[in-house]
């Protein structure tokens, strides 16, 4: 009976964080139950003296209980992964299960380096953490790991396009699922009213009726070979302001393709991470770590819109990304840690089902944005336009 329950609380936190608040923090470990009693972690506004706090990673030696949720996922990871291959995951799971949240400097990592750590916003928050991980607060001179950047600038504008097509007709926008979703809850005051969001993507598993409703971004998406987690377009209304903020977790970055962005090339629209203040500028593709303390504004007197990824961060290897995908298929189907094989072989079914692309005539992306095959799925995309 207390199994029983423990999976209902489960299936209730483990909702997608959009219906909750609306910032794309969805990869925190604080939407799980915690055998420790911890709150869930939610963006709130933050003092200096907190922002500019540190502190040191416990011992992450001991197993976790198997008598416990996290330590059943514990036990799961170690029979599908090698052990050594997901030992940063596995130190992350154990942390989180301690309610222990990494707070450091990380200006020392930054190009230049930035030492003054008095008056530097250059700190990371993060109680989702994987050790080891770079912390940059702007990825400029990513190399390949962008190659899939270049991919989505290419199709800026029928994104756009698309994007302000559906926009202007009302009675299409309806048919969309939890479109332009609030913060809902009160501890992500941070992000204020004015910030809202429409969900493509969420923990690798597509929403099918928003991704029929924007094929081409979809498509866009799915083709560019982002190994991309998460994907909304994000709205915030003119004159409001983002508050300094960390998104709790580091094994992820934040990418934006600025779609519509009033007085573009006048500094109206502003995103700070760390020390460096930056405007967005329409089609410009930019990747930042936003584990690091940020904020933002609208200057203007219009909406501002973008499209927002969530990306493995490029240090992650294989099998750690699989493993970290591994732990939110068990958070959204918790049968995949049962002790019946043919129950397990139906959650794993489930689990690959609900991550395909779900638009006819593109190759699957196995929830991953297209990693495998999208130069072939491009090409056929193509093919069927032509015959149109």
């Amino acid at each position: 009976m207390l199994e029983r329950i423990m999976l209902v609380k489960l299936l209730v936190l483990t909702l997608p964080l959009h219906f909750f608040f609306s910032c794309g923090d969805a990869f925190s470990y604080g939407s799980r139950p915690r055998s420790l009693g911890s709150t869930t972690h939610l963006r709130s506004t933050v003092s200096d003296d907190v922002m500019r706090s540190v502190t040191n990673i416990p011992s992450t030696s001991a197993p976790l209980s198997q008598n416990t949720f996290a330590g059943k996922v514990e036990q799961a990871l170690m029979q599908r992964f090698k052990p050594s291959k997901i030992e940063r995951v596995i130190t992350s799971w154990r942390l989180a299960e301690l309610g222990y949240e990494h707070k450091e400097f990380v200006g020392d990592q930054q190009v230049p380096p930035i030492t003054d750590a008095a008056t530097s916003r250059c700190y990371q928050h993060a109680p989702s953490y994987v050790p080891g991980l770079k912390a940059t607060a702007w990825w400029d001179n990513a190399g390949d790991e962008l190659a899939w950047a270049k991919s989505l600038s290419k199709s800026f504008e029928s994104i756009r396009d698309e994007f302000t097509s559906v926009m202007s007709a009302p009675d299409k926008l309806s048919e969309g699922n939890n479109v332009w979703a609030g913060a809902l809850s009160t501890d992500a005051e941070s992000y204020g009213e004015g910030w809202k969001t429409l969900v493509l993507l969420n923990r690798g598993q597509w929403d099918e009726n928003n991704a029929k409703l924007f094929p081409a971004t979809s498509r866009a998406i799915n083709q560019s070979g982002a190994p991309v987690a998460e994907a909304f377009f994000a709205s915030m209304k003119p004159q409001t302001s983002i508050k300094p903020h960390s998104d709790f977790t580091n094994f992820v970055l934040t990418s934006h393709l600025p779609l519509v962005i009033p007085e573009n090339g006048n500094n109206k629209c502003r995103l700070s991470v760390g020390d460096e203040t930056r405007e967005w500028l329409e089609g410009k593709v930019i990747l930042f770590d936003t584990s690091i303390y940020h904020d933002a504004i609208n200057d203007s007197e219009e909406m501002r819109y973008i499209l927002m990824l969530r990306v493995w961060h490029p240090d992650l290897t294989k099998e750690e990304i699989e493993a970290l995908q591994f732990i939110y298929d068990c958070l959204e189907i918790p049968e995949l840690l049962s002790d019946d094989p043919g129950t397990v072989f139906m959650a794993e079914q489930r689990a690959k089902m609900v991550k395909e692309f779900p638009l006819i005539g593109s190759q699957a992306s196995g929830g991953f944005g297209g990693v495998k095959g999208g130069k072939k799925t491009k090409g056929k995309a193509k093919r069927k336009k032509g015959r149109k």
